[in-house]
């Protein structure tokens, strides 16, 4: 099947003819996009997963802690797709301790769950910024905060790009990818806009892929694009109630199969090909889903078992169980940090720790006499899955 899904503009940069990629407002058209036969049943799967997924969470004694590690998680991931290196252990490490030897790629993590945090907050808000083009801008201020560093030059957080941009390549004479030029950039944001929030009939988990592509295929800032899209996902689900909290960390699966998904979004802007952009996308959301109930459940099990031989041990104390409650919501501490905490004394958060260790709960990982990192290492072992670095 193929179709029409934009125009090219062709314009002379630097003496090189560039054709700048437009896309037509969605939905899909001529034909359009019917969710009948392979496209139905992979949504009634993918749904189902949603819903196991959201099962599951409700096992763990708190979603507090399965928020805090999902964020995390998808923020690693996602940051990783755009070259970063910084791992899982990286971050937590940094926000127990304000050190870190990857200080540019822990910065751009931390700032991509300060962006989901905030975006949340104002969509929630009865007078907050409703999901839109400003509440996307607001959110890349604060992904690009400090900008200047790794990826060098000023990226303008929070603002809509005035000049051409391009994907792969070197100048936008041979690039993979050249999206709208920057005149055309507001009106498809806008087009976008009246398309979230107008009343298509297809269902919101498909309608949060297509939404992606074409975010994606505007490419509306000059860098942080990626990111953002992503996020877009994660903010629709919740707002249009297909889950409750941002649990689902689809970059896992879209660096799992990275080079289809780069492949998937070109051809729907080459082909038409929204009905395989759409089955690859509910693959992953299924995907993505099966692999957090696999997490959630390895979580209730850990924090069970730990709790219990914690409990049954001669030496436990209220401090020392307190901590443990605490520790899914901040896996790495040190003595300084128990000692916030608990809010009580340091030999107190001392003591607790020591016997966290002792029965083989934390796990002391920087090495060092003094300032000592200790890990929930089993914690991080069940978020952390089998072929990603986070």
């Amino acid at each position: 099947m193929s179709r029409s899904t934009g125009s090219y503009r062709v314009s002379v940069l630097a003496d090189e003819t560039v054709r700048a990629f437009v896309p037509a407002p969605l939905p899909p058209a001529e034909p359009p996009l019917r969710l009948e036969g392979q496209l139905e049943t992979a949504c009634t799967r993918a749904m189902t997963a949603i819903a196991r997924l959201e099962v599951a969470a409700n096992l763990v004694p708190s979603m507090q802690w399965f928020l805090y590690g999902f964020v995390r998680k998808e923020a690693v991931l996602t940051s990783q797709i755009e070259g970063t290196e910084a791992t899982l252990q990286d971050v937590l490490e940094f926000e127990a301790t304000q050190r870190t030897d990857r200080a540019d790629d822990v910065a751009e993590v931390c700032n991509y769950v300060e962006a989901l945090d905030y975006a949340r907050r104002e969509i929630a808000k009865s007078k907050g910024l409703p999901l839109s083009t400003r509440l996307l801008c607001q959110a890349h201020r604060r992904l690009m905060k400090g900008s200047g560093g790794r990826r060098g030059g000023d990226k303008k957080p929070g603002v809509i790009r005035t000049s051409q941009n391009w994907v792969g390549g070197t100048r936008p004479g041979n690039a993979r990818f050249v999206p709208p030029p920057a005149d055309a950039v507001p009106a498809a944001l806008a087009q976008l806009d009246r398309w979230i929030h107008g009343r298509d009939p297809l269902p919101p988990l498909v309608k949060a892929g297509l939404a992606h592509v074409q975010f994606e295929t505007i490419h509306p800032f000059l860098d942080g694009n990626g990111r953002i899209g992503r996020l877009l996902i994660t903010l629709l689900l919740e707002h249009w109630g297909v889950m409750r909290s941002p649990i689902l960390y689809l970059s896992h699966s879209f660096k799992r199969h990275q080079r289809e998904y780069y492949d998937r979004l070109s051809a729907v802007r080459t082909d038409g090909d929204w009905e395989g952009w759409t089955r690859f996308y509910l693959s992953c959301v299924e995907q993505a889903a099966e692999d957090g109930v696999s997490v959630a459940q390895r979580i209730h099990a850990l924090t069970s078992k730990d709790r219990g031989r914690l409990m049954s041990h001669r030496s436990a104390t209220v401090a020392a169980i307190q901590l443990l409650d605490l520790l899914p919501s901040n896996p790495m501490v040190t003595v300084p940090k128990a000692t916030r905490l608990l809010g009580g004394t340091a030999p107190t958060a001392r003591k607790a720790v020591e016997l966290l260790e002792g029965i083989g709960v934390l796990r002391e990982t920087s090495g060092r006499k003094r300032d000592r990192v200790y890990a929930y290492h089993a914690y991080l072992q069940a978020l952390t899955t089998e072929d990603g670095r986070a």
